[in-house]
């Protein structure tokens, strides 16, 4: 069985100058759940978890789940280039009532396939939740090869692989390679219908964050098989999609909630506020959109 089809939320995490804003929080989760997700994903990359305090980590995760009140299943990102310490993470967030984990391969350390299956299998036997792993080699610099996919499809919890590589040769042996033994979501939301075409099923987005509706109408067309109205609505989203990572992720998303009225705040330092030119062309992609 699935952990979910469709359109989980990549959240992001609303701020102000004191701390995590969990009024604009509240405002966000119902925007999503409301506009048809499937899924949230708390504390993953857009959530910024690398420059949260672990209180405010521990405090964010607490209120999703409360909020959410199990209307939907909510995975919270507990991994790290420190395998002790996404042990720690995990098993706390499984302890709070989390549905699942979101863990992505060690960044910096640049360890080897084998390395890697070691890293999940040790984080998979102190855990009894399920686990989506997270292959985002754009940013770890680490890349989770086909073969280690299928390995690692044999751990007791991994249940489904979160694929961001990015490249289609990738994506078209990772497919071969899994033949159903994983479930596979989109990490990118401008691959979606692509991905869905070649058995993904579904997407964990960035994009849901502002448009959820307009992403769940795209996930539902490529589960009717409809690839002609899939790809017609891949192609509507492009301009918005491509605006919204023209500047590193959460950079554009944190900007496109305030659009939509979730005031998000700014991201934390070492990321900066968006640039100028870079809004006026978000705007203008969301207005086109007809979402802002």
């Amino acid at each position: 069985m699935s952990l979910f089809k469709g359109v989980g939320v990549a959240l992001i995490t609303p701020m102000s100058d004191s701390g995590i804003d969990y009024g604009e929080t509240e405002k966000l989760l119902e925007h999503t759940i409301n506009g048809g997700a499937d899924a949230l994903f708390a504390l993953g990359t857009t959530g910024e978890p690398a420059t949260l305090t672990a209180a405010e980590r521990a405090r964010f995760l607490e209120f999703v789940l409360k909020k959410t009140r199990g209307r939907v299943p909510v995975f919270a990102g507990t991994g790290c280039n420190n395998t002790a310490d996404a042990v720690e993470k995990s098993k706390a967030a499984e302890r709070m009532g989390a549905d699942g984990l979101l863990i992505v391969t060690p960044y910096y350390n640049k360890c080897t396939q084998n390395g890697l299956y070691e890293h999940y299998k040790t984080i998979d036997d102190a855990v009894g939740i399920p686990i989506v792993i997270y292959n985002v080699p754009p940013r770890t610099r680490v890349n989770i090869e086909p073969a280690t996919a299928v390995r690692l499809a044999g751990l007791r919890n991994v249940k489904a692989l979160k694929e961001a590589n990015g490249e289609i040769d990738h994506w078209l042996d990772m497919m071969a390679a899994l033949d159903g033994c994983l479930d596979v979501y989109s990490g990118d939301d401008s691959l979606t219908s692509v991905a869905m075409s070649l058995g993904a099923i579904g997407v964990i987005s960035v994009a849901a964050n502002i448009a959820p509706a307009e992403m769940k109408k795209l996930t539902d067309l490529c589960e009717k098989g409809d690839y002609a109205a899939a790809s017609a609505q891949q192609l509507k989203l492009l301009p918005f999609l491509r605006a919204l990572f023209c500047e590193v992720n959460p950079i554009p998303a944190k900007k496109a909630a305030e659009f939509i009225g979730i005031k998000a705040g700014k991201p934390r330092l070492p990321l900066t506020e968006m640039e100028p030119a870079h809004a006026e062309r978000l705007l203008a992609a969301m207005k086109k959109l007809g979402i802002a």
